[in-house]
Protein backbone atom coordinates (compact mmCIF):
# COMPACT_ATOMS: atom_id res chain seq x y z
CA UNK A 1 0.00 0.00 0.00
CA UNK A 2 1.24 3.41 -0.40
CA UNK A 3 2.08 5.93 2.11
CA UNK A 4 0.06 9.19 1.63
CA UNK A 5 1.56 12.33 2.81
CA UNK A 6 -0.31 15.05 4.30
CA UNK A 7 -0.25 18.82 4.47
CA UNK A 8 -2.05 22.00 5.50
CA UNK A 9 -3.35 24.09 2.18
CA UNK A 10 -5.11 27.47 2.42
CA UNK A 11 -5.16 30.18 4.50
CA UNK A 12 -7.16 28.68 7.67
CA UNK A 13 -6.90 30.74 11.05
CA UNK A 14 -7.21 28.23 14.01
CA UNK A 15 -7.87 29.18 17.61
CA UNK A 16 -8.26 26.87 20.51
CA UNK A 17 -12.10 27.20 22.24
CA UNK A 18 -11.55 24.40 25.45
CA UNK A 19 -10.69 21.50 24.60
CA UNK A 20 -11.74 22.37 20.79
CA UNK A 21 -10.23 23.91 17.71
CA UNK A 22 -11.95 26.40 15.78
CA UNK A 23 -10.68 26.84 11.98
CA UNK A 24 -11.89 29.40 9.65
CA UNK A 25 -11.14 30.05 6.03
CA UNK A 26 -11.41 34.32 5.29
CA UNK A 27 -11.30 33.80 1.47
CA UNK A 28 -13.59 30.52 1.52
CA UNK A 29 -15.85 31.87 4.11
CA UNK A 30 -15.35 28.66 6.00
CA UNK A 31 -15.66 27.59 9.84
CA UNK A 32 -15.09 24.34 11.10
CA UNK A 33 -14.89 22.87 14.41
CA UNK A 34 -12.59 20.42 15.92
CA UNK A 35 -12.74 17.66 18.38
CA UNK A 36 -9.44 17.57 20.86
CA UNK A 37 -8.57 14.79 18.93
CA UNK A 38 -9.28 16.43 15.63
CA UNK A 39 -6.98 19.43 17.11
CA UNK A 40 -4.28 16.61 18.22
CA UNK A 41 -4.53 15.53 14.47
CA UNK A 42 -4.05 19.67 13.24
CA UNK A 43 -1.14 19.97 15.78
CA UNK A 44 0.78 16.86 14.01
CA UNK A 45 0.24 17.89 10.84
CA UNK A 46 1.92 21.23 11.05
CA UNK A 47 4.60 20.24 8.57
CA UNK A 48 4.24 17.70 5.81
CA UNK A 49 3.62 14.13 7.44
CA UNK A 50 2.77 10.89 6.18
CA UNK A 51 -0.62 9.26 7.97
CA UNK A 52 1.29 6.37 9.02
CA UNK A 53 2.83 8.74 11.28
CA UNK A 54 0.69 10.59 12.40
CA UNK A 55 -1.44 7.43 13.10
CA UNK A 56 1.47 6.12 14.91
CA UNK A 57 1.79 9.13 17.35
CA UNK A 58 -2.15 8.66 18.19
CA UNK A 59 -1.62 5.14 18.80
CA UNK A 60 0.96 5.82 21.16
CA UNK A 61 -1.08 8.65 23.03
CA UNK A 62 -4.81 7.26 23.11
CA UNK A 63 -6.48 4.08 23.62
CA UNK A 64 -7.68 2.83 19.96
CA UNK A 65 -6.54 0.14 18.03
CA UNK A 66 -3.98 0.95 15.03
CA UNK A 67 -6.47 -0.03 12.25
CA UNK A 68 -9.69 1.81 13.82
CA UNK A 69 -7.08 4.44 14.12
CA UNK A 70 -6.04 4.55 10.51
CA UNK A 71 -9.78 4.34 9.31
CA UNK A 72 -10.79 7.23 11.20
CA UNK A 73 -7.95 9.56 10.88
CA UNK A 74 -8.12 8.93 6.92
CA UNK A 75 -11.78 9.58 6.96
CA UNK A 76 -11.56 12.80 9.16
CA UNK A 77 -8.64 14.00 6.48
CA UNK A 78 -10.86 13.18 3.63
CA UNK A 79 -13.52 15.41 5.05
CA UNK A 80 -10.86 18.49 5.85
CA UNK A 81 -9.36 18.01 1.91
CA UNK A 82 -12.97 18.21 0.97
CA UNK A 83 -13.12 21.85 3.04
CA UNK A 84 -9.36 22.71 1.26
CA UNK A 85 -7.85 22.33 4.55
CA UNK A 86 -5.28 19.69 3.72
CA UNK A 87 -4.13 18.19 0.61
CA UNK A 88 -3.33 14.33 0.42
CA UNK A 89 -1.13 12.89 -1.38
CA UNK A 90 0.86 9.87 -2.86
CA UNK A 91 4.37 9.65 -0.81
CA UNK A 92 7.18 10.19 -3.47
CA UNK A 93 9.21 7.11 -4.46
CA UNK A 94 12.47 6.12 -2.62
Amino acid sequence: MARTMVSKQGDWLAASVGDELVMMSPAEGLYLGLTSVGARIWELIDTTAAIDEVCARLVDEYDVEPEACRAEVESFLKDLAKHGAVALDPAPAR
